[in-house]
């Protein structure tokens, strides 16, 4: 891994000049200015503050951007983080956030080691879309405080929905109006002034100008210390054994989420830039960046679809431009942090409020619903209720389960159809051949799907309506898979249609079914039953004496 690594850097880098270092420095300083308020934004969302966030977009742009699976890939706070996050700090503070973080570097350093990146590529694209909208709906419920201005006691988002519901929550009209002048001027701002200054930093300039010459008394972002080592970061000293095991799972939850993000992001990324992403790699460097990050008092970091997209549309060309942008940040928080510390916290909700509906895939949605598909409408509000009400970690196992289980629902789904034989139907070979007993008195009967304990009833069902047949073929072509009680049944099925004096015949039995039916003894019980390579086989071994036609049956 580390010499293709250094292999893929030489390469990136080949043919570098001052051009491309120019394209590199506008890019990052453009993803600067993207990233500046929603790190702000995540890093108050997860419950800790915006300097951790300002710090976890500034390390995760140095260490995870250089050590990358790919050349344009951004990392940095993330709102889906928050979801998880809220519930830590609830009862471990900030404490606990560095630790479940750190933790969760170490799952996805080995997860990268493993070559464990491939298995994003079994998450169904409808599970990831319910868990992308029920996080999206967590930020946006964990956002109702500071957009309204209500006070309400520390809590996860469902205890704070049922004290809404119950005791109702107070409204702070000026710092509902600030909330709501960020989101319209998100919403209604010109997508082509987007490529110069994007519609987020405009909003929190604008609303924090109003709010600070209007005199509003509403809460503020606070200081921002001017250092990478606040005395806000991970200490060894208060942890115990018994706070780590409490803290596996959010850890997995984390690390599952961040494998998610990252992963997916790469993949789309791809596809812009046309080219390769090594998602084993970037595991790795997501993990080495988790690790480092919370010594330094950051949250965890991810690949950001949204940063990554705009260094790609600026003109991207190598990995500096994510150091580039860490360094833009570093030099916000020196040169701005006064002007920052004033910015009102209802910006930056509202701008989280804009973020989590953008963060919803409304067309795929939309694809869902309207095209009628029930299995992917099911898998996706499944996930997004299970996001919402459980442990993301188990969001993600409850959508894979219900997923399973409904493919193998679909799969079981045996299909057998019964065609008469018509003479006007045969292939040509049959003209003019004497086989006039052919019409109607011969059925095909097609086997499509597998034939295991759950299918077999279905050939019991098939039995009244074999009726004046002188001739039954079994086309077994299109079925997929047997188990012993699907052999049991046909057996049974075979002896009754032959008490009946019909002649029973297979064709089209793949290889693997055929070895199963050996095994089981179908073929030693039922030795006179003939097996065919197809249809046409069967009717031109059947009619060998009346047509002259020298066939011989493949046993």
């Amino acid at each position: 891994m580390v010499r293709k690594f250094l292999s893929d850097l030489k390469n990136e880098f080949a043919g570098y000049n001052a051009t491309k270092f120019g394209r590199d420095l506008m890019a990052g300083l453009t993803v600067t200015a993207v990233a500046l308020p929603l790190a702000l934004a995540f890093g108050v969302s997860g419950g800790a503050d915006a300097a951790a966030g300002l710090i976890t977009a500034i390390l995760g742009g140095i260490i995870i951007g250089f050590f990358s699976g790919a050349s344009y890939q951004i990392s940095g706070p993330t709102g889906a983080m928050s979801a998880i996050l809220i519930t830590i700090v609830l009862k471990y503070q900030l404490q606990g956030v560095f630790l479940a973080t750190l933790m969760a570097g170490v799952i996805l350093l080995i997860a990268g080691f493993f070559r464990l990146g491939k298995l994003i590529g079994f998450i169904p694209s409808p599970v990831i879309t319910g868990f992308t909208s029920g996080i999206a709906l967590i930020i946006a419920l964990g956002q109702v405080d500071n957009f309204f201005g209500n006070i309400s006691p520390d809590g996860t988002t469902l205890e704070k929905i049922v004290l809404y519901f119950t005791q109702g929550f107070s409204v702070n009209f000026q710092t509902l109006g600030i909330g709501l002048l960020v989101v319209l001027i998100m919403v209604f701002y010109p997508k082509k002034w987007n490529s110069f200054v994007p519609s987020s930093l405009v909003a929190i300039i604008i609303a924090g100008l109003v709010s600070n010459l209007a005199g509003f008394k509403i809460a503020v972002v606070g200081d921002i210390p001017r250092t990478l080592l606040p005395e806000a970061r991970l200490s060894f000293s208060g942890i115990n054994l018994a706070m780590i095991k409490d803290l596996i799972s959010p850890a997995v939850s984390i690390a599952a989420l961040g494998m998610i993000e990252s992963l997916l992001c790469g993949a789309s990324a791809s596809k812009m830039k046309n080219e390769p992403f090594d998602a084993d790699r970037e595991l790795v460097a997501q993990g080495i960046g988790n690790i480092i990050i919370p010594f330094f008092g950051g949250v965890p970091a991810t690949a950001a679809i949204a940063r990554t997209s705009v260094a790609i549309k600026s003109g991207s060309e190598t990995r500096l431009t994510g150091i580039i942008h860490s360094l833009g940040l570093l030099a916000s928080m020196f040169l701005l942090g006064g002007v920052m510390a004033k910015l009102p916290l209802a910006a930056l909700s509202g701008v989280l409020m804009v973020t989590a509906w953008r963060m919803n895939e409304w067309k795929a949605i939309k694809y869902f619903f309207t095209k009628r598909f029930k299995t992917a409408i099911a898998q996706f509000l499944i996930t997004m209720i299970a996001t919402v009400v459980l442990d993301l970690t188990w969001a993600i196992i409850i959508g894979l389960g219900i997923s399973i289980f409904l493919f193998v629902i679909h799969a079981s789904n045996l299909r057998i159809n019964l065609s008469p034989v018509e003479n006007s139907r045969l292939p040509e070979v049959f003209k003019n051949k004497d086989i006039e007993s052919v019409n109607g008195k011969t059925i095909v009967m097609y086997v499509s799907g597998p034939l295991f304990f759950t299918t077999a009833y279905k050939l019991a069902e098939t039995l009244p309506k074999i009726q004046d047949c002188a001739k039954l073929i079994f086309s077994f072509r299109g079925c997929s898979t047997i188990d012993l009680p699907g052999v049991q049944a046909l057996i049974d099925f075979t002896r009754e249609v032959q008490k009946r004096g019909v002649k029973v015949e297979f064709c089209g039995v793949q290889d693997s079914i055929k070895s199963y039916m050996d095994r089981s003894g179908f073929t030693k019980e039922l030795k006179d039953t003939p097996f065919f390579s197809s249809v046409d086989r069967a009717l031109l071994y059947s009619y060998e004496e009346s047509t002259k036609l020298e066939q011989s049956p493949v046993n």
